[in-house]
């Protein structure tokens, strides 16, 4: 009895240390001009069990749970920023550019590690085995196509922006994460397949990873119209909280029970009941005010204490070239869309510097491939690549928006 008193105490006082070490980093990254989740990074890497020993082995080990905890807030109020009133009065631009950036950041990845890893292996000591470079590349492509909208939003508010280069940035930003988690459920599958051996040509390539969006995304939306269903009456909001986080973990944890994408589960979870609902605001305010900061603490805190700088050194060449391609899809994506699309030239220069900024759901993607035994063999590497770029992502990213708002001079022009 004694033993399970101590060992529930050292849990919830792991979780105090979190939050409270995650809440004064964020102040002094706020005070030092840098994005919070700069500083919730930090305070993992100074937490982690082999700097101060503050967050236990035994905890990070078990820490899934909590992680898994974030993603279903995250995902759900990605899904719920996809609202289709919304997207049909942003016009064909965001979407025409959203597709191109996404899709050609993943390929400019994919297509330029794989043809790099062999270099890598030999010259910058990374230690890969060769029959892992094809799903590695694919992999760290599905996690370089998302955009993290944080850092534009809080760049426009503080210059008072307005205008259609902000639009843009803040529109893509949006819609962006829900490309980004599509194309992540095909990488994965098609990178499981390749790992066990058993890719079977058509079948496991591209059948199988379409059933098995199609049955993540009818999943989300049975979740859904239980919700919507079930709450129809209810008017107290503690009532209300319970009934939506008590629906969504059960979206996620019977999608990842029986091998669908959890993450586009709750994803639609969120997409059908913001497009359905005729009060939007009751299924996601309440969990916005009452959860989103602590989560997003708790989240990035864990996520920097899983950053191990020895593998993050020996991958350092990986984290350049990372950086450098994704960059690059991102300029030529956006690029090419607006093109296509038809959009002012302010919009066709500016606006892919406000798609530089990564965060949120990358590292959650990142975190999600650890759980996953088939990419043992790459899923530390990835996750500390990933957690270096963001880092540095969350530096420039501001900075670059910065300077898209003042040249494109929508600065000053808002409320």
């Amino acid at each position: 009895m004694i033993q399970e008193l101590s060992t529930h105490f050292n849990a919830i006082l792991t979780f105090g240390i979190i939050l409270l070490a995650g809440y004064v980093a964020g102040r002094v990254a706020n005070f030092l001009k840098l994005p919070k989740v700069t500083g919730y990074i930090i305070a993992g890497v100074l937490l982690e069990p082999s700097v101060t020993g503050l967050l236990p082995q035994k905890f990070m080990a078990h820490s899934s749970v909590v992680n898994n905890f974030a993603l279903c807030i995250i995902t759900y109020a990605i899904g719920g920023s996809l609202s289709f009133r919304k997207i049909r009065s942003l016009g064909n631009t965001i979407w025409v550019m959203t597709i191109f950036e996404s899709v050609m950041t993943f390929l400019m990845i994919s297509v330029g590690l794989f043809f790099l890893l062999p270099l890598l292996t030999r010259y910058a000591g990374l230690s890969v085995e060769p029959v892992l470079f094809l799903p590695l590349a694919i992999l760290a492509g599905s996690l370089g196509a998302p955009t993290d909208p944080t850092p534009t939003l809080a760049v426009k508010e503080e210059y008072r922006a307005s205008g259609p280069v902000t639009t843009t940035i803040l529109g893509i930003g949006a819609f962006d994460d829900a490309m980004g988690i599509m194309i992540f459920s095909l990488a994965t599958a098609a990178g499981a397949a390749m790992v066990s051996g058993s890719a079977g040509g058509l079948a496991s390539a591209i059948i199988k990873p379409l059933g098995t969006i199609f049955f993540s995304i009818l999943t989300g939306g049975l979740f859904a119209l239980f919700l919507l269903a079930s709450s129809r009456k209810v008017q107290d909001k503690g009532v209300m909280v319970a009934l939506i986080l008590g629906s969504l973990f059960a979206c996620f944890g019977i999608a990842q029970a029986i091998g669908l994408d959890e993450l586009l589960s709750t994803m639609t979870f969120g997409c059908v009941v913001v497009n359905l609902a005729k009060d939007e605001d009751k299924y996601f305010l309440s969990v916005r005010d009452y959860f989103e900061e602590m989560v997003f603490t708790v989240f990035f805190v864990i996520a920097g204490a899983n950053l191990q700088l020895g593998i993050l050194k020996s991958a350092l060449a990986v984290v350049i070239i990372f950086v450098a391609l994704r960059v690059a899809g991102k300029v030529a994506g956006s690029y090419t869309g607006a093109v296509i699309s038809g959009a002012k030239e302010n919009v066709k220069k500016y606006t892919a510097l406000g798609l530089v900024p990564q965060g949120g759901i990358i590292v959650g993607l990142a975190l999600l491939l650890k759980e996953q035994p088939a990419f043992s063999g790459m899923a530390t590497i990835l996750l500390n690549v990933i957690l270096g770029t963001t880092v540095l992502f969350e530096f420039i990213g501001p900075l670059l928006t910065e300077i898209a708002i003042k040249r494109s001079e929508e600065a000053g022009k808002g409320e």
